[in-house]
């Protein structure tokens, strides 16, 4: 499970940087987490293949969360997709695409509209469990936790060898089975394979107060990313505006026994990126910025 940042700033694009939006890699499928404008460039840029997305999460109806939709899915349409695309959002950004892109694409949208305050499993498949949960912004908006399937069983193969399993037996032993041979031995699984690793986690946190109301949810990730706007000194304003600062967001992330934090989101007031670390370092110290282009391992 790896996370590709393609944008980290709040509201306006300045000093380089570009609104929200970043691509979660689960075993090689893609999935886009908002889509502020540029994001298509962004993707080329970063070398992320745009046609293996099939699934995109938006937060919530602020334009540097979704205004980039109507350029991608164009541009996806252009270049010959048959595919299906799925959008889960809110109901206004279906009303927006719907109204921008009034004729046939060549491949069929599907949206789930995100209701106020749900939080439930949006996607099952064979890899990961997808779910969103509330947020507290100044309009509703909702978070993603991305939880990676219990691992399978992982193969010994000098023990293989020794126990003389066939290999068409393998599939078995991963899914945890004993295996019996043509002598009517039984060899126990857990000679020839060892527990694989624990399902990772990822809790994508958008805009939102400081909201100790979520530490259930995201106890224990892995990896969490919340935003942090403003700096400490302008909580006041951060409050106002339902954002969060450094402190608040390591705060959350120390209470909530997190791995890893990263934080982006940040206002376009600051050029420097610096003191977002090491303000947040200074309560979580595994803290890492959200720079754009980077990737980080779950």
């Amino acid at each position: 499970m790896k996370v590709t940042i393609l944008g980290n700033n709040s509201a306006l694009p300045a000093h380089g940087r570009y609104p929200t939006a970043q691509v979660v890699n689960i075993s090689e499928q893609l999935y886009l987490i908002d889509c502020g404008e540029g994001t298509q460039m962004r993707l080329q840029q970063f070398d992320v293949k745009s046609s293996r997305i099939d699934h995109i999460f938006i937060s919530h109806i602020h334009g540097d969360h979704y205004l980039g939709l109507v350029g991608l899915i164009s541009s996806q349409s252009l270049l010959g997709r048959l595919r299906a695309l799925y959008i889960y959002c809110p109901a206004k950004i279906k009303e927006y695409i719907t109204m921008q892109m009034p004729w046939s694409l060549g491949f069929e949208l599907h949206f789930y509209i995100l209701s106020d305050s749900e939080h439930t499993v949006l996607l099952e498949t064979p890899k990961v469990q997808i779910s969103c949960f509330p947020v507290y912004h100044s309009v509703p908006t909702h978070g993603f936790l991305f939880v990676e399937k219990k691992r399978k069983r992982v193969l010994l193969p000098n023990k293989l060898k020794d126990y003389e399993i066939p290999k068409y037996f393998y599939p078995r032993l991963a899914e945890g089975e004993d295996y019996v041979n043509n002598q009517g031995e039984t060899i126990l699984n857990e000679w020839v394979t060892e527990a694989g690793h624990l399902p990772k986690r990822y809790a994508y946190c958008a805009d939102t107060r400081f909201a100790p109301e979520i530490l259930t949810t995201i106890h224990g990730v892995d990896l969490l990313y919340h935003e942090t706007t403003y700096l400490s000194d302008n909580h006041e304003k951060a409050k106002l505006r339902f954002h969060t600062t450094t402190i608040e967001a390591a705060t959350l992330a120390k209470e909530a026994q997190v791995k890893s934090l990263l934080i982006g989101h940040f206002s376009s007031k600051y050029k420097d990126l610096n003191p977002f670390l090491s303000e947040s370092q200074s309560i979580f110290n595994d803290t890492m910025l959200a720079i754009e282009g980077q990737t980080f391992e779950v």
